[in-house]
């Protein structure tokens, strides 16, 4: 045990130190006492024994780390309740109206009010109240037990125990009661009928209740049977305390039951053996199985079976929460298991109603009791019907036999040109509303109509109308039909157009001397007609 004083020791006298704290902590030698005399713990750390410098503390003590700074206005004491300081005989001036004490108005009075009060019939003055003020600390304020008497406590127990005492004194009168007219009954009857032995019978477990009730009544008495006056190891030597025993001494500990090492495991920390340590054994003898027999019955399954209920609603969409909300968690489950039932049943009553309840009492038809046929169903080794019965077509995922907007057929029941419909209707619109039979001619008429168009039009195309082309003057009126050209001056007429054209599209082409002649002559208004763009001719991009 480190001291406070902190001189230089010698290796040897470290040694003894060290050798000195070990044989405390072992018990070994006798505590270390400080300036009270008091035993200081030798586990205590050194950081924690050990005094500050500035305490300048010559032996070693904790009294540095209690609250050595006391306040002194600080007291415990607490209101003097129901004390009295003076008992005036006259009214006087600035006392209560009502009782005549100084301690209070008339307004923070708390006798009765008076007909008239103290100060004009000067009677029955009241004493004055004892008033004190205290300066409590933060945990003062907010004790709820401050000023409470313990010694009050004692009232309760003492009328507790007059209550056990006053029923145990008159289960005893009621027991000689009934053992005094069970000894007189037997002395006048000789013979017992039937239903004189039925009454003892009631008398004997009247008796055993009574029995009972005395054993309950003592229980008090016993209830030191595994009271243990055991000596607690203290740094003072210790002091006796009461343990009690809440197992029977006689049961042999779950991790002894089997001592093999690749048996059950055993948690010391849980005190916790899943698995059961004898499996082997007879499962009536044996009175352990492990714990996990408590996770698969009694109430853990039923919670268990709670909770799958409480994540499957929640994944369904239902605002229900294990934790958050358990009570209203188990109240869906009930009514869930409520409902369940009621469907179970009427599905039940459903299948015996329309196929019968075999375990009946009724009699079986004759008709199914003899039933025979002569019918041959052969097999393959597999198991596979070869022949003998019709196969069964498989069932779709999809509904069948479904019918909207009034159609008699399912979509898909007719087929032409490549399209599905109805056939009841032939309508190739999925959505349609079904029309019937005059639907299917208004469309066969539309149909026909259609053909028809259809041939006039091909018969126009094939005839193509024949437009005679108009020649045109250079003027823009017709041309004469006497008017005849001369194709060779046409020709020169053309290539001086394209000369001329070539010119206005390159500049530097152009010469300084131009002659013009202003005699145009019917060809060459013929070679300017031809050349000209037209802006309108879509095919004008492919002429030059």
């Amino acid at each position: 045990m480190a001291t406070a004083s902190v001189s230089f020791k010698s290796r040897e006298d470290h040694r003894k130190q060290l050798e000195l704290e070990e044989a405390r902590k072992a018990g070994l030698a006798p505590a270390e006492l400080d300036e009270d005399g008091k035993e200081i713990n030798p586990h205590i750390p050194q950081y924690m024994s050990s005094a500050p410098w500035y305490l300048n503390a010559e032996r070693p003590s904790l009294k540095h780390q209690r609250k050595w700074k006391s306040d002194p206005n600080y007291t415990k004491a607490w209101y003097d309740r129901g004390a009295k300081i003076f008992q005036a005989d006259k009214f006087r001036k600035g006392a209560c109206e009502n009782c005549g004490a100084m301690t209070h108005d008339k307004k923070s009075c708390m006798d009765r009010p008076r007909k008239l009060g103290a100060k004009w019939t000067n009677m029955h003055i009241a004493p004055d109240e004892k008033v004190e003020t205290f300066e409590l600390d933060y945990d003062g304020k907010r004790d709820r037990w401050n000023g409470y008497d313990p010694s009050t406590y004692g009232l309760v127990i003492e009328r507790y125990e007059a209550r056990d005492e006053a029923r145990r004194k008159y289960l005893k009168e009621q027991q000689l009661k009934k053992l005094e007219e069970k000894n007189s009954s037997q002395k006048s009857q000789d013979q017992v009928s039937d239903e004189d032995e039925e009454e003892e019978e009631e008398e004997e477990d009247d008796d055993d209740d009574l029995r009972v009730d005395e054993a309950k009544v003592d229980e008090s008495k016993q209830m030191d049977f595994a009271k243990v006056e055991k000596r607690v190891r203290t740094t003072g030597g210790g002091s006796t305390g009461t343990v009690r025993n809440l197992r029977i001494r006689e049961d042999t500990a779950k991790y002894l039951l089997n001592l093999d090492v690749n048996s059950s495991h055993y948690d010391p920390k849980t005190r916790s053996m899943r698995e059961d340590p004898v499996p082997d054994s007879d499962p009536n003898e044996k009175f352990y199985g492990g714990d996990n027999q408590y996770r698969v019955s009694g109430q853990a399954l039923d919670f268990k079976q709670l909770n799958i209920h409480a994540w499957e609603a929640f994944e369904k969409g239902q605002d229900i929460h294990m934790q958050a909300a358990p009570s209203q968690a188990e109240l869906l489950f009930k009514n869930y298991k409520v409902i369940k039932e009621k469907v179970k049943s009427k599905m039940k009553d459903t299948i015996m109603e329309k196929y019968g309840n075999a375990a009946s009492e009724e009699e079986i038809p004759r008709e199914l009791l003899l039933g025979q046929t002569e019918r041959e169903i052969e097999y393959d080794r597999a198991g596979r019907i070869i022949k003998g019965q019709e196969t069964a077509l498989p069932k779709s995922k999809y509904e069948e036999d479904v019918f909207i907007n009034n159609h008699t057929t399912v979509w898909g029941s007719w087929w032409k040109d490549h399209q599905w419909g109805y056939k009841c209707c032939k309508q190739m619109i999925r959505n349609s509303y079904c029309t019937g039979s005059a639907g299917i001619e208004a469309a066969e008429a539309a149909a026909d109509l259609m053909k028809v168009n259809m041939a006039r039009k091909e018969a126009s195309e094939e005839e193509p109308e024949q437009n005679e082309e108009k020649n045109l003057a250079t003027w823009g009126t017709e041309v004469p039909e006497d008017l005849v050209l001369d194709q060779k001056r046409l020709a020169e007429a053309l290539k001086k157009e394209d000369e001329r054209k070539k010119e206005e599209r390159d500049e530097r082409k152009r010469k300084y001397n131009v002659k013009w002649n202003d005699e145009v002559t019917t060809e060459d208004m013929e070679a300017y007609r031809m050349k000209k763009v037209h802006h309108d001719d879509p095919m004008k991009d492919f002429l030059h």
